[in-house]
């Protein structure tokens, strides 16, 4: 893995009424006509995503979203997507044309004002009225097009990025010391991508090295005979969680034992939450809905973690027919009550906050939310063993 992950990039997203510039504005910024550029309004659709090294701050993801005042049946479903990154944003940029003032801006400008997301407000097209000013005194003014005053907006984009960033957690940083021996077992099954790890993996061997400890990889058919070869007790291991049963039993109970699963669990989401949500596995009956979610795109394979493993696992704990339907993506149900549960996978190529909102939104309808690590271990018998490293006692 060489570059630094999306998930793990601040993302700043562009929103504002249609033509106001939102796309020249992405494109000034990250120097690059990613976005398509014109004076009909509506021609962005989907949301266009951009990965840029952001000097002097470092990498983050820019957005670009369709208009909020779209209209249409269509139109509606982009301002659906539009308000989902919106929502989802570590800082808003909130675009609107020099000239111009609308209720909804004045409006938007209100929620994020108040609100606990970073914004700016920014007035472009300031060519084509020169020397007007929004009822925002803290608006930033440029022109794309023509890329006055873009130099400046991104100074202070890093200045504010260095404020939202200034504490960032860590996967393993309270759980391991200098000169720790973690232990990361790690199946090559059919899911394993041909010559490399999985991104949970590479960033918690990374974390390992980071906090000066030293990192033993080995597969989890190796692990007992690696073991016993040591010479002393690992100070923690780290498994996949599709074979915490085997390493569980291999791995001597008193030796700290967790999930990678888990781990992100916690470093993206509420790990209490989820360890809540698995309880809710002993109330499903007959007949009801289980959402798996996956953050990432893929194509399944024979024996898919998300479609095959964890809902075989669940339906053999609890002997009931449960119906389970799965998204992958940035796919996100507006009717979450249909489900009982939702499991959700550890969201390594999602950002905390779209973890957290996702938890919250379910939290409002009433349905419990788990982890795949976390309902694993559940169903397996032992949960109780893979949080208490993390401070949880079930």
């Amino acid at each position: 893995m060489q570059r630094e992950p999306w998930s793990n990039r601040p993302h700043i997203v562009l929103v504002g009424r249609r033509n106001v510039g939102k796309s020249s504005l992405m494109n000034a910024l990250t120097n690059q006509p990613m976005s398509l550029v014109s004076d009909v309004p509506g021609t962005t659709t989907d949301p266009v995503k951009k990965a840029f090294e952001l000097l002097p701050f470092g990498p983050v993801v820019f957005v670009d979203t369709g208009g909020l005042d779209d209209v249409g049946e269509l139109g509606l479903m982009r301002v659906h997507r539009a308000r989902r990154e919106m929502a989802a944003a570590d800082l808003v940029l909130h675009v609107v044309e020099a000239g111009e003032w609308s209720a909804a801006d004045e409006e938007l400008h209100s929620r994020f004002a108040s609100g606990p997301t970073p914004y700016i407000l920014v007035v472009n097209k300031i060519d084509r009225a020169p020397g007007w000013r929004a009822p925002v005194a803290e608006a930033r003014y440029v022109s794309a097009t023509a890329g006055e005053g873009v130099a400046v907006l991104k100074g202070e984009l890093s200045n504010r990025l260095r404020t939202v960033t200034a504490v960032q957690p860590t996967i393993l940083g309270d759980l391991v010391k200098g000169g720790d021996l973690v232990v990361l077992v790690v199946p090559l099954d059919l899911e394993a991508p041909k010559g490399r790890l999985i991104l949970p993996q590479v960033m918690a061997l990374r974390d390992v090295l980071d906090h000066d400890a030293a990192g033993l990889v080995v597969k989890e058919r190796e692990l007992y005979a690696t073991l016993a070869r040591l010479g002393r007790k690992p100070d923690l291991v780290i498994c996949d969680s599709q074979v915490v049963l085997k390493v569980s039993a291999d791995v001597p109970p008193d030796v700290r034992l967790t999930t990678f699963s888990i781990l992100f669990a916690r470093l993206k989401g509420d790990l209490a939450g989820f360890v809540k949500g698995a309880r809710a596995i002993e109330t499903l009956r007959d007949g009801d809905r289980v959402l798996i979610a996956e953050a990432c795109s893929h194509h399944p394979i024979a024996d898919d973690i998300g479609r095959v493993k964890i809902p075989r696992w669940i339906r053999q704990y609890t002997g009931r027919e449960i119906v389970f339907e799965s998204i992958q993506g940035t796919d996100w149900p507006a009717d979450l009550e249909r489900y009982k549960l939702v499991v959700h996978c550890g969201g390594c190529m999602a950002t905390a906050k779209v973890i957290r909102l996702r938890q919250a939104e379910a939290a409002e309808k009433g349905v419990p939310v788990t982890n795949y690590g976390v309902a694993i271990s559940y169903v397996h018998g032992v949960l109780p063993r893979v949080v208490a490293p993390l401070g949880i006692v079930e």
